[in-house]
């Protein structure tokens, strides 16, 4: 099931890409006033290249000074490039505007994705009960007779879920076969199954955990595929794994209850308002918190910060300013644990000592106000 680590990430990641989506505009910016400057090869015209190679200089400068000082008025005499740096300036903002719509959009798209992969998961295990009953050859009798196993082929929520998110596997129907032919049969845990006479439900239970965690989900041309389809799928595995655990646990196969599917959230639309309300906190943090971080890290301006720090340290930020039942040592715990587990070695270290001086700041300028239950420390 999610939780607000997991959430965590999936912003730090689109934030990521967001700030790699800039900088390349900040390129394309520059390739257009190249570009705009650049001799007419289709002109019949005489073209000065001594003129507009001074031209492109006096431009980049410009664009690139108006740029790191955050400034869009442009001071030029030359009226061509006056239009084309202010023009490039619209550029990057529209496209910029629409990067940062885009990352959004994906952020939650990303996260709801994430159920789906449970039920492709899941799904794969009545694929397997179908091929197995189906061969004459070999007995597969306590695969298509392990209670669990019986369970996931009759659920007809699986089934209705399976098909409304198109995460059943008829189409993919000759990679399954393979599947269940050199990975899951070849397996020794698989062998072992097939060889007890009357597995007891302990027997099944043990095996369909470990059909899951170390055939589908661990190292092999399963998990392979899923590595390769999806994107994110390095996190989004511990959190389709810790579903399926959830699912398979919760089942009572002595009982007449169906097998039971997981939600992937006990509140959608409150996790949904999270990490959305953090995006957009972070993307749109005020210059001063940004110097903030600069005042704070020695001898270190904020752009020559390793990017994912500087992710890390404006979300923290956004965070301890945008939510006010959040307590600031959950903040910045949280923070520090993906300074630790996505930056550099000394970043934990780093994070936690340009946190601790920051949260002071901004409880002592008034900016950061907590309340609530489980707060009284933070006040």
């Amino acid at each position: 099931m999610l939780n607000r680590r997991s959430l965590r990430i999936k912003v730090m990641q689109n934030l990521f890409a967001l700030q790699q989506s800039k900088d390349a505009n900040y390129d394309l910016c520059l390739d257009q006033i190249g570009d705009a400057f650049s001799p007419d090869l289709n002109s019949m015209e005489v073209q000065d290249k001594i003129l507009l190679a001074a031209q492109n200089k006096e431009a980049r400068a410009l664009f690139e000074r108006n740029f790191a000082a955050g400034e869009t008025t442009i001071d030029s005499k030359d009226p061509k490039i006056k239009k084309i740096v202010k023009d490039s300036f619209k550029f990057y903002a529209s496209q910029c505007k629409k990067d940062t719509d885009f990352y959004l959009k994906n952020l939650v798209s990303e996260v709801e994705k994430i159920y789906s992969h449970y039920i492709a998961v899941l799904n794969l295990v009545p694929a397997f009960f179908e091929l197995a009953e189906a061969d004459k050859k070999v007995s597969h009798k306590n695969f298509v007779h392990n209670a669990w196993i019986k369970g996931l082929h009759d659920s007809a929520a699986l089934k209705k879920e399976a098909l409304r998110l198109g995460r059943h596997w008829q189409d993919r129907s000759d990679r399954v076969k393979v599947w269940f032919r050199d990975v899951v049969r070849q397996d020794a845990e698989y062998l072992t199954y097939m060889d007890k006479k009357s597995p007891t439900k302990e027997d099944d239970r043990k095996y369909i955990n470990h059909l899951f965690k170390k055939v589908i989900l661990g190292k092999t041309a399963i998990n392979a595929y899923f590595e390769e389809d999806v994107l994110r799928w390095a996190e989004d595995r511990d959190i389709v794994k810790g579903l399926v655990e959830k699912t398979i646990k919760s089942y009572d196969p002595e009982t007449a209850a169906p097998l039971a599917l997981h939600t992937l959230s006990l509140n959608w639309e409150e996790d949904k308002e999270f990490i959305e309300v953090l995006y957009q906190t972070a993307v749109q943090l005020d210059s001063k918190y940004k110097d903030l971080i600069a005042n704070n890290t020695r001898n270190w301006e904020v752009e020559r910060l390793p990017l994912t720090d500087r992710m890390i340290l404006e979300m923290a930020i956004a965070e301890l300013i945008a939510f006010q039942n959040i307590p600031v040592k959950v903040s910045m715990n949280e923070y520090i644990e993906l300074a630790k587990n996505y930056s550099t070695p000394n970043s934990r270290q780093f994070v936690n000592g340009i946190l601790d001086v920051i949260s002071k700041e901004l409880r002592d300028a008034g900016v950061m106000k907590k309340s609530g239950r489980g707060l009284i420390d933070n006040k």
